[in-house]
């Protein structure tokens, strides 16, 4: 890793949130010119949050910003909660007023992906974004029975109404396993071997399980979730928008939408004493999802810089 110009500075910020320490943690490193993606994995893994963000020095002509992101194990094309924080840090840079709105666009591996970023009265942030791709099945999921087994749970827990297990993408992958009460989720406890190998056999290149059930802490929610990938380097994570974004296409398979537009809201890292909530904007035709909207708020919680 070659030695830096200067000091590169970098954020981090709570997501899906407006309270600091809750939420999904996000380090956005700035000026990341010099860094190969080497470089960028390994800080990736200093901080070791679910998600790393690097400015790009250079932006595609239209764009407010390119930037990658990694994992503390590998680099995603895109996900959800590195896009809002971003977006909310951009404009909370380029000095976004209480009150007042701005949009812009933010190039990501995926595609450019347009963000609307409002600070209200009392000077909240909250964000949306367009996801680049729409939901997509990627075939069939693993057998009930061996997925209750990756998460220590009964068979019997495993599936409610119309939901059974399956896999989406838009575009990063996620295996969707509905469990039939929050009791049983707050059970679940993943055996890092089985997962491993189950997601092997099936050639899945993002190993994710996304758990979700009906039966939520908050009454304004209309469901409750866990998102784990050890094969990442993510044991679990308070909130996962790329996650949210691929469940569109299970609520619009399995969930039986009219078409129009509908607003979903998901709780996510409560068993981690990290309460997160993603708003799930989807609008469907003829059936089929036609747009995806992910949007919450996040907190800006440190400044610094980084000699590397």
């Amino acid at each position: 890793m070659s030695a830096p110009t200067a000091a590169r500075r970098i954020h981090t910020l709570d997501v899906f949130t407006h309270e600091a320490l809750s939420g999904n943690p996000l380090a956005v490193v700035h000026d990341a010119a010099g860094l190969d993606t080497a470089a960028m994995q390994r800080i990736a893994g200093e901080f070791n949050l679910s998600e790393t963000v690097f400015v790009l020095p250079e932006t595609t002509a239209g764009h407010r910003a390119d930037i990658r992101i990694f994992t503390p194990g590998t680099e995603l094309p895109f996900a959800g909660h590195p896009t809002v924080g971003t977006a909310v840090l951009l404009a909370a840079l380029d000095g976004l007023a209480p009150g007042d709105e701005t949009r812009f666009v933010i190039g990501e591996k995926a595609g450019a992906v347009p963000c609307h970023v409002r600070r209200d009265a009392d000077g909240r942030y909250e964000a949306t974004f367009v996801a680049p791709r729409k939901p997509a099945s990627l075939g069939p999921a693993p057998d009930p029975a061996q997925l209750a087994g990756v998460l220590g749970l009964d068979v019997g827990d495993i599936g409610f109404d119309r939901h059974r297990p399956s896999r989406f993408g838009a575009p990063v992958s996620f295996c969707y396993v509905p469990v039939k009460t929050r009791e049983a989720m707050a059970r679940i406890r993943v055996d890092t071997r089985w997962f491993a190998e189950t997601f092997a056999a099936i050639r899945d290149d993002h190993p994710a399980i996304f758990a979700y059930s009906r039966e939520t802490v908050d009454d304004g929610a209309q469901f409750h979730a866990r998102m784990f990938a050890p094969g990442l380097g993510v044991a679990e994570d308070p909130a996962t928008g790329s996650a949210a974004a691929a469940f569109a296409g299970v609520l619009a398979h399995q969930e039986g939408l009219d078409d129009g537009a509908h607003r979903i809201i998901i709780e996510q890292g409560f068993e981690m004493g990290r309460p997160s909530r993603i708003t799930l904007g989807l609008t469907l035709a003829g059936g089929a999802v036609d747009t995806v909207t992910i949007g919450g708020g996040a907190v800006i919680v440190t400044e610094g810089r980084m000699f590397i």
